[in-house]
């Protein structure tokens, strides 16, 4: 039967609710992840230890991300979702224990061969590093491995938690695994060298990996109540959610082989550019998780529970895209102009402190600024996808995912390699052309996974104005944060940055409102 007015509103307003607790957990954890970063750039900058470890820590993160959060995100909890919304308590609990125990047994099996393979893993993943670089990254590799298996088991509780609606413990749990690897910053920093602290940090991660799944799983047992300890690994449900599973997984490893790329391009650049490149992404992924995924997170479930006929699904699939992508473009395009305009702002505010300089500041700024194109596809991009999943698709944005891997190989090395020499500039901006491209490759997946999804539901009417309106406020307020940054007689880059920033996101609401857009808190007062 279709859904009363009265659910309606209801769903609608968990479903704000929703998006804002999974924003406040991520940006718990993404505060506790600054607090790191900054503490990494002190210590270590753009060091050789620095690459050794940003490339070392992305290689047991292929396994996190490929079994963790999203793949089970789209194949997990469609299926786990629909059996709580019938009541299906039982037949849910027994679910997520079998996927548990599968995962349990891949990961294991992934992380022993990750330790034994690392030095083949280190030459495939950075070829350009050599001599004491490369030893340290392989032994790093070894340390880290078992670690990401850790967070694995994090992404499962995520995945329940999620389903019952419990947002804020599966996003704030990895300030757990941020603390730990500040307080081995603390504790071991002013004390060693960089290959010391490098070492030291890659234990404190796995000890904070421990403590991430940990913090979690009392929760988790209790929602799984009664555990029936029996396996049924042939069940038709285990078999759709891993029928469901293949399709993500070779999606998601195809979305890694993107960063891949980007990391096998980045070694063959002078020193410092691997960890420019991560310190460039870590402020990225700031948008893109506390709007992209917070809003794509809260939105599967609910996409993933609506019932009644086709036209009434795709009804409220429309409405909530339509919804989830207004919210995203109103934080997320004054974040792609900051990093634009004001990027050196952004990164001195993070990291110019110790061994990282005015210069380091320049640096990523140029990385940033590339990263900052695609920002806007990338996160409605992750709306669309959440979509598919929730029709039980996965298949279709795989194929996307495809397509802009390829585009950012070729993309990624003519922008990275032969560019900056045509150029005649430093080879080691070329790590600015591979998020540049990668930006390029994400319009490309997002305009597919758009036309796609419109043709099977029908168009989702977004007004190219509401956008419009949005560039211009960014823009305008840029303009005022550009003009305090030259004139504030402030040498304290942290003071400076909050000053600066603080009042360019002021500017920038009273302009969004002034032209007629109130943002997600006027909508949510409204409703």
């Amino acid at each position: 039967m279709p859904a009363s007015p009265l659910s309606r509103i209801k769903q609608s307003i968990s479903g704000r609710g929703a998006a804002s607790l999974v924003a406040a957990g991520m940006l718990t954890s993404r505060i506790a992840g600054l607090v790191r970063e900054r503490a990494f750039a002190h210590y270590l900058g753009n060091s050789d230890a620095a690459d050794a470890f940003r490339a070392a820590f992305r290689i047991p993160n292929f396994l996190q991300n490929l079994f963790g959060e999203g793949v089970l995100s789209a194949s997990f909890i469609p299926v786990y979702a629909r059996l709580n919304a019938e009541g299906k308590h039982d037949e849910g609990s027994r679910l997520a224990e079998a996927i548990g125990a599968l995962l349990a047994l891949s990961t294991s099996i992934i992380v022993a061969l990750g330790i034994v393979l690392a030095p083949v893993l280190m030459d495939a993943i950075a070829p350009g590093f050599h001599g004491e670089k490369r030893e340290l990254t392989i032994r790093l590799i070894r340390i880290l491995f078992p670690g990401s298996g850790l967070l694995v088991f994090s992404a499962w509780c995520l995945g329940i938690l999620n389903s019952h609606r419990k947002f804020f413990l599966s996003y704030a749990a990895p300030v757990m695994w941020n603390l730990a690897i500040i307080a081995t910053f603390i504790w071991k920093g002013p004390h060693s060298d960089h290959t010391q602290i490098s070492v030291y940090v890659a234990w404190g991660a796995v000890i904070g990996s421990a403590l991430q799944f940990g913090v979690q799983l009392p929760v988790v047992w209790a929602l799984l109540r009664p555990i029936q300890g029996i396996i049924r690994s042939r069940s038709p449900l285990v078999r759709t959610v891993t029928r469901n599973f293949v399709p993500v997984f070779i999606s998601r490893g195809v979305v890694q082989i993107s960063a891949y790329v980007d990391s096998f391009l980045a070694s063959f650049l002078p020193t410092g550019a691997v960890a420019a490149l991560g310190y460039a992404q870590t402020l990225n992924q700031l948008p893109i998780s506390l709007f992209g995924m917070a809003i794509s997170a809260a939105e599967l479930p609910a996409m993933s529970s609506a019932i009644g006929t086709d036209e009434e699904i795709s009804t409220t699939l429309r409405k909530r895209l339509l919804r989830g992508l207004q919210q995203i473009a109103y934080f997320v395009v004054p974040s792609a102009v900051a990093f634009l305009v004001l990027g050196d702002v952004v990164v001195a505010t993070i990291y110019k402190s110790g061994i990282f300089t005015g210069h380091d500041v320049k640096f990523v700024w140029g990385v940033l600024a590339g990263s900052a194109v695609g920002l806007l596809a990338t996160t409605s991009g992750r709306l669309y996808s959440s979509a598919f999943y929730a029709l039980r698709d996965t298949r279709t944005p795989l194929r996307f995912a495809i397509i802009r891997v390829v585009l950012t190989l070729i993309l990624g090395f003519l922008f990275a390699i032969p560019l900056p020499i045509w150029l005649k500039i430093d080879r080691q901006w070329g790590v600015a052309g591979l998020t540049l491209s990668a930006g390029i490759a994400g319009w490309v997946e997002f305009t597919l996974l758009r036309r796609s999804l419109h043709r099977r539901i029908g168009r989702v009417e977004f007004l190219p104005s509401y956008v419009l309106k949005l560039w211009a406020a960014a823009i305008l307020a840029s303009a005022v944060g550009f003009l305090l940054n030259w004139e504030l007689p402030i040498h304290s880059a942290v003071i400076r940055g909050v000053l600066i920033l603080a009042s360019y996101g002021a500017i920038y609401v009273g302009l969004a409102a002034t032209f007629g857009i109130s943002g997600l808190v006027g909508r949510l007062r409204r409703t």
